[in-house]
């Protein structure tokens, strides 16, 4: 009888007592900077080899200057991120670096050496469209806190593959993106490309408050005109920055590239 009360008394004891359950895991929050950046980077063929190394070699060694350091600190936060991947037609898409906080210039430095470290892929095509995109989806991903988020597309032709480019950039500047044009016009329009890609992209591509594009048209340009860019993205927008977007009734015009690849492929 003792022996059947102490197994009795035991079960009880077992049944009110319970493990203690670990801590629900709670996310960290969102990391505060001051702009999160989306380097877009075409590696389509119509870029030449030469080319492809100077435009990355623009961007490794705007990181390392003095002057992106100290616009950086210089912000609200003292910090952005930034992340970089390289595109050629729809279907080809290659993020060279994940999203990165950059805080000083150790940081700066240190994705400078990454860029210089990874391979440079090439492609066939141009969807502008595309790499608005996933511009718009790795923003969306970034797990930071942005006071502003910027699209920066460089790139040296017209949209010709994927939906149409006006319709990504219009649905990127809904979403409060804003989206800077660096046009690569070392050569003459060639057999698949436009006139004027400069004018393309600032009727076609940019949009957002202070939107601008920066054009280059000699090989020496490329750090330069990369390192002004990145300082214009990094600092707020000024307070008469005006708001881009493309001219009503101009789709033609945006539709150059397309209508430029079926003419030359005969569809």
């Amino acid at each position: 009888m003792r022996r059947w009360l102490y197994g009795l008394s035991c079960l009880a004891a077992a049944a009110l007592w319970q493990p203690a359950l670990p801590r629900a895991q709670t996310a960290a929050p969102p990391e505060e900077v001051d702009v999160a950046l989306v380097l877009a980077v075409d590696v389509s063929y119509s870029m030449d080899l030469d080319e492809l190394a100077l435009q990355r070699n623009g961007y490794i060694e705007a990181f390392r200057s003095k002057q992106l350091h100290d616009a950086i600190n210089k912000g609200a936060i003292g910090k952005i991120a930034v992340t970089y991947f390289e595109w050629a037609g729809g279907n080809f898409q290659y993020i060279v670096r994940p999203w990165k906080v950059i805080d000083g210039p150790a940081a700066a430095m240190a994705f400078a050496e990454e860029l210089g470290e990874a391979p440079t892929r090439r492609g066939r095509r141009t969807s502008i469209s595309g790499a608005i995109d996933l511009g718009v989806q790795l923003l969306e991903q970034s797990n930071v806190s942005a006071m502003r988020r910027v699209i920066d597309i460089s790139g040296d032709g017209a949209n010709n593959d994927g939906r149409p480019v006006t319709a990504a950039r219009d649905e990127a500047g809904a979403k409060g993106i804003a989206i800077n044009g660096l046009p690569v016009m070392l050569k003459q329009a060639g057999y698949f490309d436009i006139d004027n890609l400069d004018t393309y992209y600032t009727d076609c591509v940019i949009t957002g408050i202070g939107a601008f594009v920066i054009p280059i048209r000699e090989k020496h340009q490329f750090v330069e005109a990369t390192k002004t860019k990145l300082l214009r993205e990094i600092a707020e927008a000024p307070a008469d920055a005006t708001f881009h977007k493309a001219q009503s009734g101009n789709i033609a015009t945006c539709l150059a590239g397309e209508r430029q690849w079926r003419d030359r492929m005969g569809n």
